[in-house]
Formats: C-alpha cells, structure tokens, sequence
C-alpha cells in the first residue's frame, strides 16, 4: 500500500465516523395520535398550540407520516420544547424538517433554540420539506433546552418533522488514528 493510499483510507475512515453520529434523540412524531391542540409524546407545549397532522389527517404532505403544524387550531403558533442531557466538551448536531405554510400566503417562521444556539427559518407557501440544522458544544454537563417557537397566529404555520439530535465524533480522534496509520506504514517499509 502506498502513502497516497493510506492517507486516502484515513481520510476515508474521518468522514466515515462523521456520518457515523451517534444519535441521542430522534423524533418523526409518527407514534404520536394525531389530533388538533396536541402535545406530542415526549415534548412540553410551552406556549400557544400545535397540531399533529399527516397520514390522511390534514395531510399536505402524503408519504411523510405524521408532522407538526406549529400553528395550532386555536390562534395562538406554539412553542415545542424538551430537555436533553449533553456532555460537555461534545460537539452535538440537531437536524429537522420544515415546510412552508400550506393553508394560506402568509410567510410563516420558526424559531429554534438549541443550547445556546439559535436560527430562525422561513419558507415560502407551498414548499415541501427541507432539511436543516444547527450545532452546539456545550461547556457544562447538564440539561440543556431544545425548543421550536412558531410565529403567526392564523391557526396555519410551518411544519415540523425529523428531529434528531446526534453526538458528533472529535476530528481530533479520527485525525490521530490516520496519524498513526501512516506512521506504522512508514516504519514497517523502513523495516523492511
């Protein structure tokens, strides 16, 4: 084997370790029963309302199970939100899904709140879901807060879908062991 090649398979073994997160929470809210001003398992519904809809159930998505409408059936956008248990130290990755608003024009936004980490999306009438995310280290162990606010108050906001919440391996770790790769091929050739 020569170096390009071990340097490749170390490079190849970083990227793979990546992709290779370990998930701590995930959450596609299809074992939830669907209903209007619901509160899925597992969340605390902080304030406002949302919906559990999909499957047949106000299904504007057909084929993506069940999802959250952040704007409830009572006028007042929700706020979704949960604990986890992070270490610290740990670089920690959250993905989810959002859709547009499917009932009217309005421009709808969510507002989501990581650890100490935030963003604010919106997405045009109509437009099926998209992947986002957002990353957070905490300094502390401890719990740390994960919520989804909607915006509006017209009983027809974004949609939510696939959360998932994923430790991510240390560069510095995959790094070391490429290192040590490459040193023990260098000194089996010099051996040899």
């Amino acid at each position: 084997m020569n170096q390009l090649t071990r340097l490749s398979a170390a490079a190849a073994l970083l990227v793979a370790g990546t992709a290779n997160a370990a998930v701590i929470f995930s959450d596609n809210f299809d074992s939830n029963a669907l209903g209007l001003n619901a509160t899925p398992a597992g969340w605390t519904l902080t304030s406002g309302w949302v919906d559990i809809i999909g499957t047949g159930y106000f299904d504007f998505l057909p084929g993506n199970g069940k999802y959250i409408d952040m704007d409830g059936s009572r006028s007042q956008a929700g706020t979704l939100s949960r604990n986890l248990n992070l270490v610290a130290g740990t670089s920690y990755l959250l993905t989810f899904d959002l859709a547009g608003n499917w009932r009217n024009a309005a421009k709808e936004q969510v507002n989501v709140s990581f650890g100490s980490t935030t963003g604010s999306y919106s997405l045009g009438q109509k437009v099926g879901f998209t992947n986002f995310s957002l990353s957070f280290t905490p300094t502390i162990s401890g719990a740390y807060g994960l919520s989804f606010a909607g915006t509006g108050g017209d009983n027809m906001g974004m949609l939510l879908d696939n959360v998932k919440v994923a430790a991510i391996p240390e560069p510095q770790t995959y790094a070391l062991l490429a290192l040590g790769l490459v040193l023990g091929a260098t000194m089996r050739r010099r051996q040899r």
